[in-house]
């Protein structure tokens, strides 16, 4: 007995897929009769027409991957530093300048000693500021 019309206008009642439609074997005369939708609802009804449940898959839940370590906040603790050090010691140094221990060329060249690193304190800046006024 060949039922695909059937199967096809069931899954177009339910609104779900012909594979999902099942007929039960001892009343596939009756459902071979059913000509309307409303006589494919009674059916359904009735238990002659079964619907299969969503079968679907298993999720996968993927673990979180970490990240090793957050290197971003050890960069910007050594710019703050960075930056904290040479703004004290520059304005050390106009300092200096404007009481009129050091020249211009000096304060250039310190200002650049500044710059690359080569002072790490003010105690550091100020026994290089002795050093050159003797």
């Amino acid at each position: 007995m060949k039922l695909d019309k059937k199967k096809a206008l069931a899954a177009k009642v339910f609104g779900v897929g012909k594979s999902r439609v099942l007929f039960v074997e001892p009343r596939l005369a009756e459902i071979k009769e059913a000509i309307t939708k409303e006589d494919i609802k009674a059916l359904h009804q009735e238990g002659a027409i079964l619907i299969k449940e969503i079968g679907g898959r298993k999720k996968v839940v993927r673990r979180k991957r970490r990240l090793q370590g957050n290197i971003k906040v050890h960069v910007n603790k050594r710019k703050q530093e960075y930056v904290k050090l040479t703004r004290k010691l520059r304005a050390y140094v106009v300092e200096l300048q404007k009481s009129k221990v050091l020249s211009a060329d000096e304060v250039k060249s310190i200002r650049k000693k500044i710059k690359n690193k080569e002072f790490k304190s003010k105690a550091q800046l100020k026994d290089y500021a002795h050093s050159l006024r003797k």
